[in-house]
């Protein structure tokens, strides 16, 4: 873990609303190493979403430097942005942003479309690798509609895995989800992270940021603190102890 894929110096964001200035963040600093699980937690107006939002290039800081990967992201344009957004960045949203019309398999390839050097033989194999990385291996040709809740969410981590970024920015990918299906999704997040993948995870709840190994706790644009996580939750094993009449099919969740 010595290689630094995130570090932030300085970073501002403000918002001008009429005559009022709102400070989202104030001058963070940041670093996040390779192999690392990292939840980014606060109340909302903490500068957690911000911070996201620029993590993953959706939005750009007022002031101070993002480095990404050793790139300086405020040297970008447009274009490059969007680039290294795709090549370097794997996203995971609450409401899954799933295309409704499309199948999980044709959901998954999507990021390649945008990289021209992956041909159509090509972005198939790596989606269908995805999927099966998922656990999703027998459901490649299933709608969106067609996939319960945790279904839909572990197509949109193959979507995220597909382009192999360096880093996934997941923001409250548990929300939506029952008890078992949260714990079945953070345990393939966990096994993500124990094969290598750097994982940045956005969230309000206190038991879902157990599951990292470290703790970033915003509160008005500032760290108000960093915690190693003490007693780390295994889902593996938080899954074995549920109650067995709620046992459901793995890939019923």
């Amino acid at each position: 873990m010595d290689h630094v894929i995130i570090k932030v110096e300085g970073l501002r964001k403000e918002y001008h609303i009429g005559e009022m200035t709102v400070h989202a963040l104030r001058k963070v600093d940041m670093e996040i190493r390779q192999g690392e699980f990292v939840a980014i937690m606060g109340a909302s107006g903490s500068g957690k979403s911000t911070m996201l939002n620029i993590l993953g290039c959706l939005d750009k800081p007022s002031g101070g430097d993002y480095m990404l990967d050793g790139v300086n992201m405020r040297k970008l344009n447009k274009n490059q942005l969007a680039g290294l957004r795709n090549s370097k960045l794997g996203f995971i949203f609450q409401s899954y942003n799933l295309l409704p019309r499309t199948t999980a398999l044709e959901n998954v390839e999507l990021p390649l479309y945008y990289n021209s050097k992956v041909k159509a033989k090509e972005r198939k194999e790596r989606a269908i690798h995805a999927l099966e990385q998922v656990g999703l291996g027998d459901r490649f040709h299933h709608m969106p509609n067609q996939l319960s809740g945790g279904q839909q969410q572990r197509v949109a981590i193959a979507r995220s895995l597909v382009n192999d970024p360096v880093v996934i920015l997941a923001d409250e990918a548990t929300g939506n989800l029952d008890t078992r299906t949260s714990y079945e999704i953070m345990e393939l997040f966990q096994k993500l992270n124990d094969n290598g993948k750097t994982i940045v995870f956005v969230t309000h709840e206190p038991d879902i940021a157990r599951f990292m190994k470290r703790n970033i706790i915003f509160r008005d644009g500032r760290i108000q603190r960093e915690v190693a996580v003490e007693n780390r939750f295994s889902a593996t094993e938080l899954i074995a102890k549920l109650p067995k009449e709620d046992d459901t099919d793995f890939l019923s969740a």
